[in-house]
């Protein structure tokens, strides 16, 4: 465990966003794509509290949504492209934007709970202060 002061909540989200854990920035937040780590494996940090369930997911369609059909209406007011050339286009774009941005997001999501003591953060981060204390 690692003897260093809490994170500023804006340090946290950016941490989270970059998938590396919220306390100590330097360990994994994830196992999988988007399995969240059970501890940190550098800090020691519980991070099996989160409760992020569909919220990455709504929020990834939102800033896709946005995205996409922003970029459709305007190419279809300004070039009227055929259909095919539509469908060759956006359906790709639209599983890259959202598998790219499917676990910064959840991390951000993590890193917010964590931040903000929700879902037995607050109790886990006390623990883990006494342990760092009293090491």
């Amino acid at each position: 465990m690692t003897d260093q002061a809490e994170p500023t909540m804006i340090t946290a989200l950016a941490r989270g966003a970059r998938c590396t854990c919220p306390h100590c920035g330097e360990g994994q937040l994830f196992r999988k794509f988007l399995k969240v780590a059970d501890k940190c494996n550098v800090c020691g940090q519980d991070l099996h509290h989160h409760r992020a369930d569909d919220m990455p997911a709504y929020v990834v369609m939102s800033i896709v949504g946005h995205i996409v059909v922003g970029l459709v209406l305007w190419t279809e007011i300004n070039y009227s492209w055929p259909v095919w050339l539509h469908l060759t286009v956006w359906l790709p774009l639209t599983v890259v934007l959202t598998l790219a941005l499917l676990q910064p997001v959840k991390g951000f999501i993590a890193a917010l709970q964590w931040a903000l003591r929700m879902h037995g953060f607050g109790e886990s981060r006390g623990a883990l202060a006494a342990v760092a204390v009293h090491s």
